[in-house]
């Protein structure tokens, strides 16, 4: 079968290789690929910045977004042929440490867990892939190709469940929120936050092109600039840029009592002026907080399908701005102007 690989810290390394049939060491599920959706941290494997082979082997296959339909599912399991079905990135260590023992591989303690495409594992970025049942979530079958979105989908949807556990130390009614990012991890954060009844505003810097009608489509409020500017006091901010200004923004402008959460990851390398004790004092006396996030585990995709399911499928298929067959893959990794959310198809 074909499959997408690369030799990890190897630039220039990624081709389309003839595979042998996923092992059954994988698990029980047997899964035809559908889509890949495509997003930085594959573009980081590609560039030979990121990733690990699995062990006694030279090549990773990539992909971490996926979609598929089981084609064979054991008796007494939750799936059955035909489930549309996306696969968990991330598996416990083999320790495990403490929050894997209780299935929190999110939360992983000693680093040894493995991720699907990622680190150690194989990914989904092949014609047939094997999984455990406990590993693959269903996605409600009406949302077709639009189910590829779950991965990032999982990932806000564990921001909010951060955000909400924080603010819960107190009363808690928050009013407004300010995404930073309208890439496909904010404008779905965003959505999420617009299901919850929140007045949300997103912040990034183009000034056409999707993202702008994207945002005030889904009854949100655009804004270019400082969270200063747009939108100062919001009582929840989650940030998905990780630009350094942007970062410190949201903790010197987030509300009395507010909650600030990290889903991007910064670049190393940049300086930037930052009066720390007055920031310092403006958290400690306002009672605000910071998390970082990243990752989910299995409630936090059937959070996120939740999500999905609800939306408006019009609106989330404009989150797919290109298609790109598997045998044309390198064209999904070329990021255009007006790019949300590239999707590599694998099968039909």
């Amino acid at each position: 079968m074909k499959a997408l690989t690369v030799v990890p810290g190897k630039s220039g390394s990624a081709r389309l290789d003839d595979v042998p049939e996923p092992p059954e060491a994988d698990g029980p599920v047997l899964v035809e690929t559908l889509a890949i959706g495509v997003c930085g941290t594959d573009a980081e494997i590609v560039s030979g910045a990121y990733g690990w082979a699995p062990e006694g082997k030279e090549r990773l296959v990539i992909g971490h977004e996926s979609l598929g339909r089981v084609a064979e599912a054991p008796a007494g399991s939750d799936l059955k042929a035909g489930d549309l079905v996306v696969g968990i990135v991330r598996r416990p260590d083999p320790v495990p440490c403490p929050n894997c023992a209780v299935m929190e591989w999110d939360f992983c303690r000693n680093g040894q867990y493995t991720e699907r495409g990622i680190k150690q594992h194989d990914g989904y970025c092949s014609e047939r892939y094997r999984i455990e049942a406990d590993f693959a979530v269903k996605v409600d079958p009406g949302l077709g190709m639009l189910g590829v979105l779950l991965e990032p989908a999982s990932v806000v949807a564990k921001a909010w469940e951060q955000v909400e556990r924080i603010g819960s130390r107190a009363h808690w009614a928050p009013q407004r929120a300010v995404v930073t990012g309208a890439g496909p991890v904010g404008l779905l954060a965003a959505m999420i936050g617009v299901q919850k009844g929140l007045d949300v505003h997103v912040i990034d810097r183009v000034t056409g092109g999707v993202k702008p009608q994207l945002v005030a489509d889904l009854g949100a409020t655009y804004h270019m600039g400082a969270i200063e500017e747009a939108c100062a006091n919001a009582d929840v901010v989650i940030e998905c840029t990780g630009v350094g200004q942007l970062v410190f923004d949201a903790m010197e402008h987030v509300a009395p009592g507010g909650v600030v959460c990290l889903t991007g990851v910064s670049s190393g390398g940049r300086e930037l002026g930052v009066d720390a004790g007055s920031l310092n004092r403006s958290m400690v006396l306002e009672n605000e907080s910071v998390v970082g996030s990243v990752n989910a585990n299995r409630r936090h995709y059937e959070q996120g399908a939740a999500a999905l399911a609800k939306a408006d499928r019009g609106w989330l298929g404009r989150l797919i701005t290109r298609r790109v067959p598997l045998a044309s893959w390198d064209q999904a990794l070329a990021r255009g102007d007006d790019d949300v959310k590239v999707v590599i198809e694998v099968g039909t």
